[in-house]
């Protein structure tokens, strides 16, 4: 009986010593790419300033990364199977850091854009062939608790990005929100090559040509069409237009997808119900989370009217709050499976914006910061667990080609909760007398999170539905 206990110890033991370095390695990755994301969302005002240019323009460098991430994510499946995922994932640190320096060296805004198509080419596969590797070399019983702690970078990205950018900007110069990439990307690389497991590259596998056409412009048509649409509204031309090539080209897509022996993306996997119910909850508690952190720092800046530095020190209760979540989360996915864990961390975040809805510019400090630390536990909570969920429900081999999948349609569901709700919060300043007061601009942000707050009540509604499945099954006695 000592024999067997040892014998169903070892695993879990081996597993925390031999992966971590492993999820280490990916996880700073992971962290290089999202933080530099979300340094440019602060930076945006400073760039106009600096290159003397105008809001409209200096908003492509943001959405250039956008489209060119969106296109080449659906390609990170079949590079890695062709060229190892190890060195897919050098590679692209080292594309990702030269195009860093690049744009802080950038003399015009022109110049600033195509640098950071450059990024975005680097960038995209990260996530999703780092994800792949660190799922497959997981114990099935411990995938939960792994996955969570991977997700840790995810979570505190987005909230520390705006306060190093605020404190670099307001201290330094705007060069070093690119060149802090430098560091954080030779650190990246020296873990990878030394910790990442080495495999042999599928010289069999063969691209599916018309899908590595087809998908970029899909999903770089779609993404742009919300882009637009958030500009100069659903009716405007080129939104049209962009959004009618996105749709018909998806739909060629899908139905090449679907013939192919070897296809780019692995669209069957949505025949299966539970992975397709985890991912269209996924995509709602997406888009509430991305509309509301939007939200977040364009209320403390414009409303409460706090610079970059102070409007990020005052999302710290929810970067907190997303860590504690994060690895209560991944522990309680292992024991009890998706479904409890789901509830209650989309409760936390739904509680959190309804208490949002009724903000206004004469807000408390503590009520806010108590409002952002309830979405970050709900962040904590849900994130990666759903991701973990969506991933157990694809066959084990397929994992490589299913991570492009769920990274690409985030990145176009986030832009749809974006796009949503900047949309509406400008047509409620619109609304406004001409002559409005600050306390009148700050009861705009409340009603506009009732936006973000139906999103996170669909997905609410939603967790009733999921499978049990995903909790392992006991041990039998």
């Amino acid at each position: 009986m000592n024999t067997q206990a040892q014998a169903q110890g070892a695993p879990s033991e081996f597993s925390m010593k031999k992966i971590l370095p492993i999820l280490l390695a990916v996880a700073t990755g992971m962290f290089l790419i999202i933080l530099d994301s979300t340094i440019m969302n602060v930076a945006v005002p400073k760039l106009v300033d600096t290159f003397h240019s105008n809001l409209g323009t200096i908003q492509w460098v943001i959405t250039a990364y956008t489209l060119a991430l969106s296109a080449v994510i659906p390609l990170a499946g079949w590079f890695s199977d062709r060229f190892t995922p190890k060195r897919m994932f050098l590679a692209s640190i080292v594309l990702f850091v030269i195009a860093s320096m690049l744009c802080a060296l950038a003399q015009t805004p022109e110049q600033l854009i195509i640098y950071r198509i450059f990024q975005a080419l680097g960038g995209g596969m990260v996530s999703p062939i780092g994800i792949a590797m660190v799922f497959k070399v997981s114990p099935p019983d411990k995938r939960g608790s792994v996955m969570g702690i991977l997700g840790i970078p995810m979570l505190l990205a987005p909230i520390f990005g705006p306060i190093l950018s605020g404190w670099l900007i307001e201290f330094i110069n705007w060069h070093w929100i690119f060149l802090i990439n430098l560091p954080v990307g030779i650190i990246a690389f020296w873990m990878a090559w030394r910790y990442l497991p080495a495999s042999k590259p599928g010289k069999e596998m063969k691209l599916d040509i018309l899908g590595a056409i087809l998908a970029p412009i899909a999903f770089a048509s779609l993404v742009f069409s919300v882009h637009q649409a958030g500009e100069k509204g659903w009716l405007d031309d080129w939104t049209l237009g962009t959004l009618g090539l996105g749709v018909v080209t998806l739909l060629l897509f899908i139905w090449n997808e679907l013939k192919q022996k070897h296809p780019l993306l692995e669209l069957r996997v949505f025949r299966s119900k539970t992975f397709t119910h985890g991912i269209i909850l996924a995509w709602m508690n997406q888009m509430a989370l991305f509309g509301s952190i939007l939200l977040f720092t364009l209320y403390l800046q414009q409303a409460k009217g706090l610079s970059p530095l102070e409007a990020g020190l005052y999302v710290i209760p929810q970067a907190i709050m997303s860590t504690i979540g994060i690895n209560i989360g991944g522990k309680l996915f292992d024991r009890y499976g998706v479904r409890p864990i789901a509830f209650i961390g989309i409760f936390s975040l739904a509680g959190a914006l309804f208490a949002l809805t009724h903000i206004s510019t004469s807000t408390s400090s503590f009520y806010i910061m108590c409002s952002f630390a309830f979405v970050g536990l709900g962040q904590g909570l849900t994130m990666m667990q759903l991701n973990t969920h969506v991933l157990k429900s694809a066959p084990i081999e397929l994992v490589n080609r299913v991570t492009p999948i769920t990274t690409s349609a985030q990145q176009i569901m986030s832009s749809f909760g974006i796009t949503i709700t900047a949309a509406y919060l400008s047509n409620q300043i619109r609304s406004l007398p001409a002559q409005h007061t600050l306390e009148q601009l700050g009861q705009a942000f409340g009603h506009t999170f009732w936006i973000t707050l139906s999103f996170a009540l669909i997905a609410l509604v939603l967790t009733f539905f999921l499978q049990k499945s995903s909790a392992p099954p006991k041990k039998a006695r």
